[in-house]
């Protein structure tokens, strides 16, 4: 795979490749503990200066940013905050739901994707994730609804190269095809994807969504093969699910995912790009923002490396 620019690399330089100073039994850099990146909901309670105070502070080189809270806080001050810390904006979230096929809803949609495209591009992160959007209201055409995310990938991916970002299709466990996202398998993603050049359009993959599926392993060397993984995301699956679902993802370890071969298999499908920890989880958000830094960075370290 290609590398990622710099400024998309939380690592070190030497993190990046071999060491000659390092032992082998030393060099492990595809699980380098300074690729850990921690997405902005993961410790929802913070405000963004908290966030890049707290990261600083425990030495997390990246974080994944959300569209509504960098806009409250205003999209060039956090530019300027976050690259004054020396953190990687590792992605953005979100883009996406462009499965309307009402025409003012769909005008209105790519209108949105355009812009985040251009606050992807000001915060200095190449990965703009999209999640493609439900059904339309009264539809049943699966088939159909991908199809409209396909056009719009069409529209949008030479507008994001134009800027330097990368389009990142996320597939949602199908528990949210009906509502949110009607692409729900890696595989799915991947058929979207492999229409548009790889630099344009990639993939997300994250844990929460795919653990469950028992072809993931083949389709994460198929994404490697083609350079298309764009972003690696990990939360842990636990039960009960809570009202709404949305809500219900796992600190790491807490749950059924395996996590550590996951990361594995990623590593091993040529990906060395940050590892992100995102995780909606209103147990976290009651807790104090440093212990839930802290306990994230023990259960990565502990069970994805």
């Amino acid at each position: 795979m290609t590398a990622r620019p710099a400024a998309d690399d939380p690592r070190p330089p030497t993190a990046r490749g071999h060491d000659p100073t390092v032992a082998p039994a030393q060099q492990r850099a595809p699980a380098e503990p300074r690729r850990l990146s921690l997405n902005q909901q993961t410790i929802r309670q913070w405000s963004l200066p908290e966030l890049v105070e707290g990261c600083v502070a425990a030495d997390v080189r990246g974080v994944g940013l959300w569209r509504a809270p960098v806009r409250e806080y205003g999209l060039g001050q956090a530019a300027r905050l976050v690259r004054a810390a020396g953190l990687a904006v590792t992605s953005l979230c979100r883009g996406g739901f462009l499965t309307s096929a009402e025409p003012a809803e769909r005008a209105a949609a790519l209108a949105d994707n355009r812009l985040a495209i251009d606050e992807a591009a000001t915060l200095g992160t190449r990965t703009l994730v999209l999640v493609s959007g439900g059904l339309p209201a009264g539809s049943r055409d699966l088939l159909g609804a991908r199809e409209r995310v396909a056009d719009a990938l069409a529209d949008l991916a030479p507008y994001a190269a134009e800027r330097g970002v990368r389009l990142a299709v996320e597939p949602l466990h199908p528990m949210y095809a009906a509502d949110r996202c009607v692409v729900s398998t890696l595989a799915q993603a991947l058929d979207l994807a492999e229409r548009f050049p790889a630099d344009q359009v990639g993939v997300v993959v994250d844990t929460y969504h795919l653990w469950w599926d028992d072809t993931v392993d083949a389709q994460l060397a198929r994404a490697g093969e083609g350079g298309r993984i764009a972003a690696f995301q990990v939360a842990d699956w636990v039960t009960p699910l809570p009202a709404g679902v949305l809500l219900g993802r796992g600190q790491l370890g807490d749950g059924c995912v395996p996590l550590r071969h996951f990361r594995e298999v990623v590593d091993a499908a040529g990906y060395r790009g940050p590892i992100e920890v995102e995780i909606f989880n209103p147990a976290l958000w009651e807790r104090s923002g440093a212990e839930v830094l802290a306990e994230t960075v023990r259960r990565y370290r502990a069970h994805v490396l």
